[in-house]
Protein backbone atom coordinates (compact mmCIF):
# COMPACT_ATOMS: atom_id res chain seq x y z
CA UNK A 1 0.00 0.00 0.00
CA UNK A 2 1.53 3.31 -0.87
CA UNK A 3 1.31 6.69 1.29
CA UNK A 4 -0.72 9.59 -0.11
CA UNK A 5 2.60 11.74 -0.25
CA UNK A 6 3.96 8.87 -2.27
CA UNK A 7 0.53 8.43 -4.51
CA UNK A 8 0.68 12.32 -5.29
CA UNK A 9 4.72 12.15 -6.35
CA UNK A 10 3.11 9.48 -8.51
CA UNK A 11 0.40 11.40 -9.80
CA UNK A 12 2.80 14.11 -10.61
CA UNK A 13 4.85 11.68 -12.53
CA UNK A 14 2.41 9.98 -14.55
CA UNK A 15 0.39 13.48 -15.36
CA UNK A 16 3.03 14.08 -18.48
CA UNK A 17 3.10 10.40 -19.53
CA UNK A 18 0.99 9.29 -22.55
CA UNK A 19 -1.73 6.64 -22.18
CA UNK A 20 0.52 2.95 -22.98
CA UNK A 21 -2.79 1.21 -22.64
CA UNK A 22 -6.83 1.35 -24.31
CA UNK A 23 -9.36 -0.51 -22.83
CA UNK A 24 -12.58 -1.00 -24.97
CA UNK A 25 -15.44 -2.72 -25.47
CA UNK A 26 -15.46 -6.27 -24.02
CA UNK A 27 -14.82 -8.03 -21.00
CA UNK A 28 -11.66 -7.85 -18.93
CA UNK A 29 -9.88 -10.63 -20.35
CA UNK A 30 -6.93 -12.83 -19.18
CA UNK A 31 -4.79 -11.69 -21.77
CA UNK A 32 -5.61 -7.98 -21.27
CA UNK A 33 -4.57 -9.18 -17.61
CA UNK A 34 -1.39 -10.60 -18.76
CA UNK A 35 -0.48 -8.03 -20.84
CA UNK A 36 -0.93 -5.67 -18.23
CA UNK A 37 0.85 -7.55 -15.94
CA UNK A 38 3.91 -7.73 -17.97
CA UNK A 39 3.69 -3.86 -18.74
CA UNK A 40 4.19 -3.37 -14.88
CA UNK A 41 6.93 -5.62 -14.79
CA UNK A 42 9.04 -3.30 -17.00
CA UNK A 43 7.64 -0.18 -16.41
CA UNK A 44 5.96 0.25 -12.75
CA UNK A 45 3.96 3.17 -13.26
CA UNK A 46 1.11 2.62 -15.78
CA UNK A 47 -1.55 5.04 -17.78
CA UNK A 48 -4.74 3.35 -19.47
CA UNK A 49 -7.91 5.07 -21.05
CA UNK A 50 -11.00 3.63 -21.16
CA UNK A 51 -13.00 3.79 -24.43
CA UNK A 52 -16.36 5.24 -24.47
CA UNK A 53 -17.36 1.85 -25.99
CA UNK A 54 -16.44 0.14 -22.51
CA UNK A 55 -20.03 -1.14 -21.14
CA UNK A 56 -18.50 -0.97 -17.44
CA UNK A 57 -17.72 2.17 -15.61
CA UNK A 58 -14.55 3.10 -15.61
CA UNK A 59 -14.32 2.90 -11.67
CA UNK A 60 -15.01 -0.13 -11.72
CA UNK A 61 -12.28 -1.51 -14.24
CA UNK A 62 -9.99 0.60 -12.63
CA UNK A 63 -11.13 -1.67 -9.58
CA UNK A 64 -10.96 -5.24 -11.38
CA UNK A 65 -7.63 -4.22 -12.78
CA UNK A 66 -5.55 -3.38 -9.76
CA UNK A 67 -7.06 -6.36 -7.87
CA UNK A 68 -6.24 -8.71 -10.97
CA UNK A 69 -2.47 -7.61 -11.04
CA UNK A 70 -1.67 -6.84 -7.30
CA UNK A 71 -0.96 -2.86 -8.61
CA UNK A 72 -2.58 0.19 -6.50
CA UNK A 73 -4.75 2.60 -8.34
CA UNK A 74 -2.74 6.23 -8.11
CA UNK A 75 -5.53 8.19 -10.12
CA UNK A 76 -8.87 7.78 -11.77
CA UNK A 77 -10.20 11.25 -13.28
CA UNK A 78 -12.78 10.71 -15.82
CA UNK A 79 -11.71 7.72 -18.30
CA UNK A 80 -7.80 7.90 -16.93
CA UNK A 81 -6.64 5.35 -14.82
CA UNK A 82 -3.26 5.41 -13.20
CA UNK A 83 -1.54 2.01 -12.06
CA UNK A 84 1.51 1.39 -9.64
CA UNK A 85 3.06 -1.74 -8.87
CA UNK A 86 6.59 -1.81 -7.41
CA UNK A 87 8.83 -3.97 -10.00
CA UNK A 88 11.38 -6.60 -8.42
CA UNK A 89 12.66 -6.55 -12.12
CA UNK A 90 13.66 -3.39 -12.01
CA UNK A 91 15.08 -2.96 -8.79
CA UNK A 92 17.51 -5.97 -9.62
CA UNK A 93 18.80 -3.89 -11.92
CA UNK A 94 18.86 -0.37 -9.95
CA UNK A 95 16.40 1.10 -12.68
CA UNK A 96 12.87 1.18 -10.07
CA UNK A 97 11.19 4.09 -9.17
CA UNK A 98 12.52 5.50 -5.49
CA UNK A 99 9.33 7.00 -3.84
CA UNK A 100 9.66 9.40 -1.12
Amino acid sequence: MITSKQRAWLRAKANSMPSQFQIGKGELTSSLTDSLDEMLTTHELLKLTVLKTAETEPAEIGRQLAEAVGADIVQLIGRRIVLYRHSEKLAEKGRSMLLP
